[in-house]
């Protein structure tokens, strides 16, 4: 019954993913949350959504017509994999908060494979333009999944790009995946069905709407095990899919351009704040699997990683050793750093040691103020 309750909660959209999660922890079951009162509901939703939800109820509130709901997807062709699902991807289980359930055409991708987000400018340059088709044209011709948001521009450039090498692809959308958006990229939409996948986490029918990019961006990192930004103004929607890449522990890398260039201005910021330099997709791609090789090799679980910390931590004078334990392989900024330290130094000398663990080889700055353990 996962699968149905899942997709009848996702169907009442005022409510937000962790007021769907609220309700998962707190009314397990479909029956509960049909029977719940008004009061039990304010109890852990705003006064708000508890209104969208007592509203939700009352119109489509029945277990059966809950399955009759989710019978409509069946015959629609689309498919829908809840977060409790084996077939969810993996990598997108294991980001803070992920989605409770993703709809889709085509395929779900696939989680032992290499997979890269290719992310821009949607009124990118011809230099970003053949920069993005021939990076899409390398990976896809090497196995390489390539994931983006479909978008005009570099994202749908190398999405085709990848395709039209033999390789796979998935498109992730701000809109119902019923919905071909932009419709310009109709052709892209069609083939993506066909050699990969549509993904969304919104229901059938879902209109593009602002408010749903910068969580569908959240996914398109999620996915992945980089993303490249290929063209980038300073402020633009591509910082905020960056910002959660690195949240998420993601490498990030970063296509640099000519300083009068304002389409470069927000890629030349990146690699200035620390982001990885994208110089050819062969030394690219080569970095990129020595990464997956080593994470596939760790050893995991408790013991083992006290055992790497132990290796890691013998050639480390005692200050250092409190900083770097302070750190994991997701990217704090240094006041959570020192906060995780006790505050055994002040966050001056932390910030110190921080850099020395760099300059040792135990830490790694992704961003600007912002730390991980290697």
């Amino acid at each position: 019954m996962n699968k149905e309750y899942y997709h009848w909660l996702l169907q009442c959209q005022e409510l937000t993913g962790n007021a769907q999660r609220r309700i998962l922890e707190r009314f397990p079951e479909p029956e509960e949350i049909l029977k719940a009162s008004g009061a039990q509901l304010e109890e852990i939703l705003t006064p708000k959504q508890a209104g969208a939800m007592r509203e939700h109820v009352n119109k489509t509130g029945s277990v059966l017509k809950m399955q009759e709901d989710y019978g409509i997807l069946e015959r629609k062709g689309i498919s829908f994999a809840a977060v409790t699902d084996p077939a969810y991807p993996k990598k997108l289980r294991e980001i803070p908060d992920p989605p409770i359930g993703l709809y889709y055409r085509g395929k779900l991708p696939p989680g032992d494979v290499l997979s890269v987000a290719i992310v821009g400018s949607r009124d990118c340059s011809e230099y970003g333009c053949c920069v993005a088709r021939s990076l899409g044209d390398y990976l896809g011709r090497r196995g390489v999944v390539v994931i983006s948001g479909m978008a005009r521009g570099i994202d749908g450039i190398s999405q085709q790009a990848a395709l039209g090498a033999g390789g796979e692809s998935y498109g992730v959308l701000g809109c119902g995946v019923d919905v071909c958006y932009p419709s310009s990229n109709q052709r892209l939409y069609d083939e993506l069905k066909k050699r990969g996948g549509i993904l969304s986490p919104y229901p059938p029918g879902t209109a593009p709407m602002a408010r749903n990019f910068p969580p569908r961006n959240r996914i398109v990192s999620g996915l992945v095990h980089a993303l490249v930004v290929v063209e980038a103004a300073k402020r633009s929607g591509t910082s905020i899919t960056v910002s959660m890449a690195l949240e998420q522990g993601r490498d990030v890398y970063v296509v640099p351009g000519r300083v009068t260039d304002r389409l470069s201005d927000g890629c030349n910021q990146l690699i200035k704040q620390g982001a990885g330099v994208f110089t050819d997709p062969e030394s690219f791609l080569e970095e990129l699997q020595e990464t997956y090789f080593l994470q596939r090799m760790l050893p995991k679980g408790p013991e083992a990683e006290q055992g790497d910390m132990v290796r890691n931590a013998r050639d480390l004078p005692e200050d250092l050793l409190v900083v770097w334990k302070a750190l994991d392989q997701t990217p704090k900024a240094v006041d959570a750093i020192w906060e995780a330290t006790g505050r055994r130094m002040d966050q001056a000398e932390c910030g110190v040691r921080l850099m020395e663990l760099v300059l040792h080889g135990k830490a790694k700055q992704v961003s600007a103020g912002h730390f991980c353990r290697t």
